[in-house]
């Protein structure tokens, strides 16, 4: 195994997937009604236990991941530390804010550096992101069945569970990967791919749903590119993978930069929505997070 990419691999996984972890389990406990207070302190162990492996990973982070990662807004953006602390006044659900104030002093790593003393470390890491997933993920599916079965309310969308539940287990997928075989080389890209394209047409669909119906002009975009990543994800059964690669880059920048344009919007009170905040920043973040894949 080589150490060094079993390392990186290992931290860059979960600086991004450890913060969506964690804001998973913020939206879906903005989400329940006082009626199911169970299901909110069991969101909130999530939040917290997840917070507190990424507290973890960006301490062991610095001076180590890829600068390609650092660099590419996935980790967090110019707009994070605004967002959660805009969410935070608004749901009253407290966030861990200074884990983002670190992370945005994160430097990169020297690819040349010895990094066999922190193995057992990220190992430990990696179990406790497995074990935390397990829980997550039944959590999770528990929700999604009781909304199915009109046992509860919550006032996410039962396909946002479903999609917030693959992100989970493609999460899982990996870091099983990494302490199986010390690496992600087994990844296929046109798999990666259609998962993303997927998670982004969604994206559009919600964005779509949560605007104020007077959101015309906005309602339309949003419309358009959940149509055209349908269009990706069909003809990514008989497209050559580097012309389909290249179509999804271009679609996913022109995405990426609608979800700033809405961040912006949001912050200067400028869309009318029912979109938290930090919602219209994660989105962004798996945009980045997806077009850095697509480039590397």
């Amino acid at each position: 195994m080589n150490t060094n990419r079993y390392v990186v691999k290992s931290l860059e996984l979960h600086l991004f997937f450890g913060r969506i972890m964690k804001e998973h389990a913020f939206f879906l406990r903005a989400g329940f009604t006082s009626a199911d207070p169970s299901f909110s302190e069991r969101a909130a162990f999530y939040q917290k236990s997840f917070e507190a492996l990424l507290r973890d990973t960006v301490t062991l982070a610095g001076g180590v991941v890829g600068r390609d990662v650092i660099e590419s807004g996935e980790v967090v953006t110019e707009f994070t530390a605004w967002t959660e602390k805009q969410t935070e006044c608004f749901t009253g659900i407290p966030i861990a804010r200074e884990i983002t104030n670190h992370s945005l002093c994160l430097r990169p790593g020297d690819c040349q550096s010895n990094l066999t003393q922190m193995q057992e470390k990220v190992h430990r890491l990696n179990r406790t992101a497995l074990k935390l997933l397990a829980g997550l993920i039944d959590f999770k599916e528990t929700i999604l069945k009781r909304a199915l079965r009109c046992e509860m309310f919550t006032l996410n969308y039962p396909l946002l569970i479903e999609h917030i539940l693959r992100e989970a287990k493609l999460y899982r997928k990996f870091v099983e990967m990494l302490e199986r075989d010390g690496d992600l080389s087994e990844c296929s890209m046109k798999e990666n791919e259609c998962f993303w394209n997927q998670i982004m047409m969604e994206h559009a669909q919600f964005i779509r749903g949560l605007l104020d119906p007077c959101e015309a002009e906005l309602f339309c975009t949003a419309d358009n590119f959940a149509k055209e990543y349908g269009k990706l994800l069909e003809n990514s059964k008989n497209a050559a993978q580097k012309t389909q690669m290249a179509e999804s880059l271009s679609e996913t920048i022109r995405f990426r930069d609608f979800k700033i344009a809405g961040v912006q919007g949001i912050q200067q009170c400028k869309i009318r929505s029912i979109i938290l905040p930090l919602l219209a920043d994660h989105v962004l973040r798996e945009a980045n997070h997806y077009i850095r894949i697509l480039k590397h």
